[in-house]
C-alpha cells in the first residue's frame, strides 16, 4: 500500500512539472491550425503550396518524393508534373532551390530545412507564423512578425494575403526599484492592401501548407496509429487469456 501511495505521488508530480513546463514554453496564446493529417486533398493541395512557394528557399531533405506521392494517391506522372520542379528521379528527397552559401550572405542566415519543422514548433506555430507578418519599415525586408520578430524572412506569400499593419497596446510596469518596464502586446491587424485571396481563402492556404509540413514530419505517423491500435487489442486480449490461465492453474490452491 505504501508503494502504490508513493507511486501516485510520483505520478502527480510529473504531472505537475510537464504543467508548469508546459506554461512557461508556452508564450503568447496560438491560434490552433486545426489541420488534418488525414485529409488527403488538403496535403496535395499543401504539397503544391509548398513546392511553388517555400521550396525556392527552403528544402525537406528528410522526405522523398515518392513517399509522398504514395500517401498522396499520386502517380509517378503526376508527380514529376506537379511537384518535382528541381528533381529529376521520385526517390530523392526535397532540396531548395537557392544556394545554401548564397541564402546566408542574402538573409543572413540559411532558411532552414523544414522536414521535421512541424515537430520541432508545433503546427499551431507555423499557421500564426505565416498569418503574422505585418509592415514594418525599420526591417530590412520591409515586413516583421508577430511570432518571431526580428526574423529575416521576407514575406513571400504578400501576393496572396497583401500587406498588413500590426497594431500593438503599451504596458508601462512598474519595478520594485521604481524603474519602469515597457512593453508592447499585439492587438490586431489592419489590412493596408488586399492579395489575391481574402482572409478566408488564405487562412485555408495556409493550413493546407501546414497540414502538409506536419505530415513530412512524420509520414508514418497513420501506419503508426494503426499498428498501435493492434497492439493495444492484442495485449487486452492477451491479458483477458492470461488471466483466465492463472484462475484455471490456481483454482485448486486456497
Amino acid at each position: 500500500m505504501d508503494k502504490l501511495r508513493a507511486l501516485g505521488r510520483l505520478v502527480v508530480l510529473a504531472a505537475i512539472l510537464a504543467a508548469a513546463q508546459a506554461h512557461a514554453s508556452a508564450g503568447a496564446a496560438l491560434e490552433k491550425a486545426h489541420i488534418d493529417p488525414g485529409n488527403i486533398a488538403s496535403l496535395q493541395r499543401g504539397a503544391s503550396n509548398f513546392m511553388n512557394y517555400c521550396s525556392g528557399c527552403h528544402s525537406a531533405r528528410y522526405v522523398r518524393f515518392n513517399t509522398i506521392g504514395k500517401y498522396l494517391g499520386l502517380s509517378e506522372e503526376e508527380l514529376v508534373d506537379n511537384l518535382m520542379f528541381n528533381a529529376e528521379k521520385t526517390f530523392e528527397t526535397i532540396q531548395a532551390s537557392m544556394p545554401e552559401n548564397d541564402a546566408a550572405r542574402w538573409y543572413g542566415k540559411a532558411p532552414p530545412d523544414m522536414s521535421l519543422m512541424a515537430r520541432a514548433k508545433g503546427a499551431d506555430y507555423i499557421y500564426n507564423f505565416l498569418k503574422g507578418f505585418y509592415l514594418d519599415p525599420d526591417s530590412p525586408t520591409g515586413v516583421d512578425n508577430t511570432v518571431l520578430a526580428g526574423t529575416s524572412m521576407p514575406h513571400v506569400l504578400w501576393e496572396l494575403q497583401g500587406y498588413q499593419k500590426a497594431h500593438f497596446s503599451e504596458h508601462v510596469e512598474t519595478n520594485t526599484d521604481g524603474s519602469t518596464t515597457t512593453t508592447h502586446e499585439f492587438d490586431e491587424f489592419e489590412l493596408v492592401s488586399s492579395g489575391k485571396l481574402d482572409a478566408k481563402e488564405y487562412e485555408s492556404f495556409v493550413r493546407d501548407t501546414v497540414n502538409f509540413l506536419a505530415y513530412i514530419a512524420e509520414p508514418i505517423r497513420a501506419e503508426r496509429r494503426k499498428l498501435g491500435t493492434w497492439v493495444l487489442i492484442y495485449l487486452v486480449v492477451f491479458l483477458i487469456i492470461a488471466r483466465m490461465l492463472k484462475k484455471q492453474i490456481w483454482k485448486d490452491v486456497k
